[in-house]
């Protein structure tokens, strides 16, 4: 069998105030165009379908627009919910999903069960595939306690709790003639952040060996990071990647699915597959003469300014380069607090010399900001 898997579209980013729908539209609409080509049994789409829990009804036409695309390849499709979706919501797309062939996954449900999705290819190979949401700690506590698998103890940690889940979601991979599957929205201890995920969710906490995965597994489809990138384990574990880059700590990342060919008597089969058409992310730096000078180039602009910080900067460089979203002060010029300036002490000293040190401290020596300082104290100390 032919599988599909991608992962991380966050359909209704905005970037410093941009948009990215039209790059999402060319984005899945690239992700559709190699289902065709391909076309997998099985498309994979493990989670972050959004980036937000609201997401707003241009983002869930796009959404659900692509789903049924991809369900029109000939595909099965199933696609679980992330850490930005909003599970229930997800839910409450069901029987749509279910009218138009797709399996949605939002949130864990009560019944295990509903977790195993079976299939059979189109050359007759029979697959399984166990399919996890995102757990938070509090619900993963919840889903242990409900599945019944052991007396859930405040000690044990998030990744035993997350093993006990999985391990009952796959105790039906036995049959030595079907291709087991798992897909789950989760971070693996040892695989590397792409830039742009919420912290909250991949620090250590929320971290799991990818021993919570089985051995007899063929496949493992991860979502969650957002750096195409294969993790070691006991069977082929891999991270599809997002289809283009979220934040501008993403600006490395290659955007791509992965396609894995594989039998039930064969191992897994790996290729990445770039996903044309994402608007790149660019990060330049220089002072504002050799800005611009500077051939602006394609995409959307960070830029480090290596000047000293002072009013108007920041609409001189936009005027320069107008597809900058992020106008930073270089951090490189930025010195250490109490590298050879003088720390502010607050007793008996007045507000006006509190800023003036702060400013100091900052290597901000514009007059035209210490006397914006002092009119605007003047206003509120009248």
């Amino acid at each position: 069998m032919k599988i599909l898997h991608t992962s991380d579209w966050h359909v209704g980013k905005v970037l410093k105030g941009q948009s990215r729908a039209d790059e999402h539209k060319q984005v899945l609409a690239g992700v559709i165009e190699i289902a065709r080509d391909e076309r997998p049994d099985l498309v994979i789409v493990a989670g972050d379908l959004y980036d937000t829990a609201a997401p707003s009804p241009e983002a869930t036409r796009l959404v659900t627009r692509a789903l049924t695309a991809l369900r029109r390849t000939g595909a099965d499709v199933v696609a679980i919910g992330g850490n930005h979706d909003n599970g229930q919501a997800l839910d409450a797309l069901r029987p749509w999903a279910e009218a138009a062939g797709i399996t949605l996954r939002g949130g864990v449900r009560e019944n295990p069960a509903e977790h195993v999705i079976e299939g059979t290819t189109r050359d007759g190979e029979r697959w399984q595939l166990a399919a996890l949401p995102f757990l938070s700690q509090r619900y993963a506590v919840r889903a242990v306690e409900m599945y019944e698998l052991t007396a859930a103890e405040a000690t044990q940690t998030y990744a035993d709790h997350l093993g006990r889940v999985l391990a009952r979601l796959t105790e039906g991979f036995t049959e030595p003639d079907r291709v087991h599957l798992v897909t789950a929205h989760v971070t693996v201890v040892g695989a590397t952040t792409g830039g742009g995920e919420r912290d909250a969710h991949t620090v250590l906490g929320y971290a799991v060996p990818a021993t919570v995965f089985p051995g007899n597994a063929h496949y493992v489809a991860l979502g969650h990071l957002h750096r195409s990138q294969r993790v070691i384990g006991p069977c082929p574990i891999r991270y599809s990647g997002s289809p283009l880059a979220v934040d501008f700590g993403e600006q490395e990342n290659v955007a791509s699915v992965t396609l894995v060919e594989v039998t039930a008597q064969t191992a897994a089969q790996v290729r990445e597959v770039p996903v044309p058409a994402a608007v790149p992310l660019r990060t330049v730096r220089g002072t504002l003469a050799q800005l611009a000078e500077l051939t602006p180039p394609e995409g959307w602009l960070r830029v480090f300014v290596r000047e000293q910080p002072r009013a108007g900067l920041r609409e001189e460089v936009q005027e320069l380069l107008p597809r900058a979203l992020e106008i930073r002060i270089d951090p490189e010029l930025v010195p250490a607090p109490g590298s050879g300036t003088r720390v502010a002490q607050r007793a008996g000293r007045s507000p006006r010399e509190l800023f003036a040190d702060y400013l100091d401290s900052r290597g901000h020596d514009d007059d035209g900001v210490r006397e914006l300082f002092d009119e605007l104290f003047e206003e509120v100390d009248r």
